[in-house]
């Protein structure tokens, strides 16, 4: 009994383990290789499906490999027991049973296909609903402002039934699988009670060897029985498999080289683009940017400024390389950003996005996030730099205070001058603003444009602003419109050219231009 208990113990634990193990090891791959897609898959992998792979597949994978595949060991090891007394008992009647196997094994094989298409189709249903759930969570201020819960509720129940109604669908091809592998196996020890009986009343076996020989069977017809529960398992852990090896085989693209360029030392920021067309891989349709050129000296602070969709923030997304042109080169400190390793060349620029990004962590993780291994000191001073300690000394636990998911305990003003501190921090090379003030009142706004004077000095500066009080103090200005450079030069010279940037100059600072000057 102690041997038995220890056996079941050690079987358990193994293959628990193991499942817990494989599930941890595929979530750890998984998760590095959405990290290394580009921001063009995300157009089109919705981030909820990408979170149900990475956790409700793997779930899925962890209890087949864990419970299942123990429960499976157990009654294999029944089963080949038993068989090898059937065939000790009676070589006979074995040959009998083996003879039915191909009609065991043919349901397992008809419905085994159909589970796995149908438990395939259920984990992109559940998919839908974990997609729904994260964006209307996420935008839960969104949906209460315009009272669109019980909208919400109706269309997260059909995406609920939707994925109930496939599962049910599953669930009942994987009944039918294992109601006929218990038929046909029980089929079989009936014939064999009637064959072994023939044989019983000839005097060609013994009653008793027929009762053993029954027995035996019954616990061959059990364990087949039990395996095909498990072999349904099987089918839904493959289309959940399939998800995951469909995911893993995506491949990146932006990748580094084979033997990556390196940057040369020490960083001077400067920055080119030489007749660069690009689109967007969801937008082949429309370029945003067509024969673009652009020069930026060391140190330089130039604004683009243009109207919406012309091709502003497009210069941002190709300099940080999340995208490749698709013709022309882009440089930085002389090197084509193709030729470099993507992570050194963002660890040569800083982004302040309009919309900051905080997480859910505390304030100094959130401002350390731009330099893991500065020290508390470096974070405070950056904070004080930002114009940011102000506001964090007031929090409960200062720099320690958590700050909510997205930073929702922070107004706007604040978030932005965090990530101007993480900016400061990261102490980057090249800098971009893409309407780090766009939506800001005036009382952050002027804080945050302090912050900013101080983070531009020394640095190479690309602003991308609506506001043109926000830009007219750039050393150039570069006028865009439809993926083109359009004109160029101060704010004065524009001004006076009496083009698109004097047209959104005279609306925006009303009195202080002349209408004269864009006539």
């Amino acid at each position: 009994v102690c041997v038995l208990a220890l056996a079941t113990y050690t079987r358990f634990y193994s293959v628990s383990w193991i499942g817990e193990r494989v599930s941890a090891d595929i979530r750890r791959a998984v998760f590095g290789h959405l990290l290394e897609q580009s921001p063009g898959f995300f157009e089109t992998m919705r981030t909820g499906e990408a979170i149900s792979r990475l956790t409700n597949d793997t779930s899925l994978l962890e209890v087949v490999i864990g419970s299942s595949a123990s429960f499976a060991l157990r009654n294999t090891l029944i089963m080949l027991g038993a068989l090898v007394m059937l065939i000790i008992t009676s070589p006979k009647l074995t040959a009998l049973v083996v003879l039915g196997v191909p009609l065991v094994i043919a349901p397992i094989l008809l419905f085994g296909r159909r589970v796995r298409k149908l438990s395939r189709a259920s984990q992109d249903r559940v998919a839908d609903v974990s997609a729904y759930i994260d964006e209307a969570l996420h935008e839960i201020r969104t949906v209460q402002s315009y009272g669109h819960e019980d909208k919400d509720r109706e269309r997260f129940g059909e995406r609920v039934e939707q994925a109930f109604r496939t599962a049910v669908r599953r669930i009942g091809q994987r009944a039918l699988l294992v109601a006929l592998v218990m038929l046909l196996a029980f089929g079989a020890v009936g014939v064999i009670l009637w064959i072994g009986g023939h044989d019983v009343l000839a005097g060609r076996l013994s009653a008793g060897e027929l009762s053993a020989f029954v027995f035996y069977a019954v616990l061959v017809a059990g364990a087949v029985g039990a395996v095909s529960e498990v072999i349904g398992d099987l089918q839904r852990a493959a289309g959940a498999t399939e998800r995951l090896m469909e995911l893993l085989a995506t491949e990146p693209t932006i990748r580094a080289p084979a033997n990556p360029q390196a940057l040369p030392e020490p960083p001077r920021g400067e920055v080119r683009f030489e007749r660069v067309t690009f689109h967007y891989p969801s937008r082949r349709d429309a370029a945003a940017l067509t024969d673009f050129s652009l020069s930026v000296s060391r140190g330089e602070k130039l604004a683009l400024v243009g109207p919406s969709g012309a091709g502003k923030s497009t210069v941002f997304q190709l300099l940080l390389r999340y995208y490749d042109p698709d013709a022309g080169a882009i440089t930085l400190d002389g090197v084509e950003l193709k030729k470099a390793d993507p992570k050194a060349v963002r660890r040569r620029i800083a982004l302040v996005p309009q919309d900051p990004v905080i997480f859910a962590a505390s304030v100094a993780e959130n401002v350390r996030y731009g330099r893991p291994e500065a020290s508390d000191a470096e974070v405070i001073a950056a904070c004080k730099a930002a114009y940011a300690s102000e506001f964090i000394e007031r929090l409960p636990e200062g720099m320690n205070s958590f700050l909510g998911e997205r930073g929702v305990r922070l107004s706007g003003g604040q978030r932005q001058r965090l990530s101007i501190a993480r900016a400061l921090l990261a102490d980057r090379a090249v800098l971009l603003l893409d309407e780090a003030t766009s939506s800001l009142d005036a009382e952050s706004e002027n804080y945050v444009q302090k912050a900013l004077e101080h983070l531009m000095r020394g640095r190479t500066t690309l602003i991308v602003a609506h506001r043109l009080a926000t830009v007219k103090n750039a050393d150039r200005i570069v006028v865009m419109d439809q993926g083109r450079v359009i004109a160029a030069g101060t704010h004065s010279e524009l001004v006076r050219e009496q083009g698109l940037y004097a047209r959104l100059a005279a609306l925006q600072f009303l009195g202080e231009i002349s209408p004269a000057a864009v006539q």
